[in-house]
C-alpha cells in the first residue's frame, strides 16, 4: 500500500499542470481571435454612372471586395451648387428605396441577399427630383465606420 500512496500525488500534480497549460492556451487562442476579428479593412468600391434619355440615372457598383449591410449605408443626392443642403437622403434599406419600383431613388439588390455587393445598382428619377442638369452628385456613406464609399457626379442627361 505504501507504493500506491507515493504515485497518486505525482499523477495529481501532472494532471493539474496539464489542465492549467490547456486552459491558458485556450484563453490565449480565444483572445487572439477576438483581437484579429475587430480589425476590418475598408471596403474597396468602384461605381459607374449612366444618365439615360428617359430622365433616370443609374449608379452601378462595378466592383466591391466585401458585402455591406444596407441598414448602415446612407445615400445622399445633393446639388453641387449648394453644398450645405442634402436634397435627398436616406438609408439603402428604407422600404421606399430597397427594391422599390417607381420611387425617386431605388436600390436593386441583384443577388437578393439583403446585402450591398458588386452588380447592385441605384436608379434615380432625376427628371422628377430636378437633378438631370449635371450639377448634382450622389454619395454613399458607411455610417458604422463613417467612411464615404463614393461621391460621384450625376452626368448630364442629353435630351
Amino acid at each position: 500500500m505504501g507504493d500506491d500512496e507515493a504515485v497518486s500525488p505525482v499523477i495529481a500534480t501532472v494532471l493539474l499542470l496539464a489542465i492549467t497549460v490547456m486552459l491558458s492556451s485556450m484563453v490565449f487562442i480565444m483572445m487572439q481571435g477576438a483581437i484579429n476579428s475587430v480589425e476590418k479593412s475598408e471596403p474597396d468600391l468602384t461605381v459607374s454612372v449612366k444618365g439615360l434619355s428617359n430622365g433616370f440615372h443609374v449608379v452601378r457598383i462595378t466592383s466591391l471586395d466585401q458585402a455591406l449591410d444596407p441598414a448602415r449605408l446612407e445615400y445622399q443626392i445633393y446639388s453641387q451648387e449648394d453644398l450645405n443642403s442634402k436634397e435627398f437622403s436616406g438609408f439603402v434599406d428604407d422600404p421606399d428605396v430597397y427594391g422599390a419600383i417607381g420611387s425617386n431613388v431605388s436600390f436593386h439588390d441583384r443577388d437578393a441577399g439583403y446585402s450591398v455587393t458588386q452588380g447592385d445598382y441605384f436608379v434615380i428619377d432625376s427628371e422628377t427630383i430636378g437633378a438631370k442638369d449635371g450639377t448634382w452628385s450622389m454619395k454613399l456613406i458607411d455610417q458604422s465606420s463613417s467612411i464615404m464609399l463614393f461621391d460621384v457626379k450625376l452626368v448630364l442627361i442629353q435630351d
